[in-house]
């Protein structure tokens, strides 16, 4: 069965995201000119762009990308349920953060809706792989 366009993007966009974690547990901050401003950029907050923390984070951005590559209908749904949960976290954060910050903007424009538009894609995904299942 040929693989489904949306699991192609939503591996794609998660495999990225966790490349990018692990360039920061090398010690790199780019874009950013600091780890504090990465922080800032990225959370919102102040905590540690390190390996303890940015590597079990790639760990499960590859993983959550590999399960949808292999066509887990299970795999999938717990992608769009951590896909959601991240969703529904941003709205609450355009509420609750400050509007002049660059995380409020790039929540706004980017992280927040990415992931919703992530969401249901995998829920897309995991139907059609219900669908498939079922035949």
């Amino acid at each position: 069965m040929p693989r489904h366009p949306a699991a192609t993007l939503i591996a794609a966009v998660l495999t990225a995201d966790a490349l990018l974690h692990l360039y920061w547990a090398t010690g790199q901050t780019w874009p950013a000119a600091s780890e504090q401003s990465l922080s800032y950029a990225v959370l919102g907050a102040d905590v540690p762009f390190t390996p303890p923390v940015l590597i079990p984070l790639a760990t499960l951005l590859l993983t959550a990308s590999a399960l949808v590559l292999a066509g887990s209908r299970l795999g999938t749904l717990a992608v769009a349920a951590g896909l959601s949960l991240r969703t529904l976290a941003g709205v609450y954060w355009l509420f609750a953060k400050e509007t002049d910050t660059a995380f409020y903007w790039l929540n706004l424009g980017l992280y927040t809706p990415l992931c919703a538009i992530l969401c249901a894609a995998a829920m897309r995904v995991a139907r059609r792989e219900e669908a498939v299942r079922v035949r």
